[in-house]
């Protein structure tokens, strides 16, 4: 199987209202061209049209369509809101918007710097801020 993907990215106009105006002649021109399959994705930044072919050639054919170059020209924007590349695709666009992130470090300030006292064993009968019952180690 031979894919292409066309991802055409909302632009002045919308990409989903481009793919309306568009659908029937590019899945004319890939049926016509030998596509075997054909798929479409609507997301919220756009629109993914996948079509699959049996052999790299008739793939390629349909890449250099004139049909394909007019519809990529007439996109909402043909200059940075258009991907086509020769695999499957769509990108990750969830329907679900993603949760926040935590915050790396959870947001605290930074832990002091060690002492002098730091070296000093406390045994469990020791109180803290007792010298007398502290022994440093080594």
């Amino acid at each position: 199987m031979n894919w292409i993907t066309v991802e055409v990215f909302d632009g002045a106009t919308s990409a989903a209202a481009w793919a309306r105006v568009w659908h029937d002649r590019l899945i004319e021109a890939a049926v016509t061209g030998g596509a075997v399959f054909w798929d479409e994705h609507e997301h919220r930044w756009g629109v993914v049209l996948e079509f699959t072919f049996d052999d790299e050639p008739r793939r390629d054919a349909f890449r250099e369509a004139p049909v394909l170059l007019a519809a990529l020209d007439a996109a909402p924007d043909p200059v940075n809101g258009v991907l086509v590349y020769p695999h499957r695709g769509g990108g990750a666009g969830s329907r679900q918007p993603r949760r926040p992130r935590p915050v790396l470090g959870s947001g605290a300030v930074e832990l002091p710097l060690p002492g002098t006292d730091d070296d000093v064993v406390l045994p469990c009968t020791a109180w803290p801020g007792d010298p007398a019952s502290a022994r440093p180690v080594g």
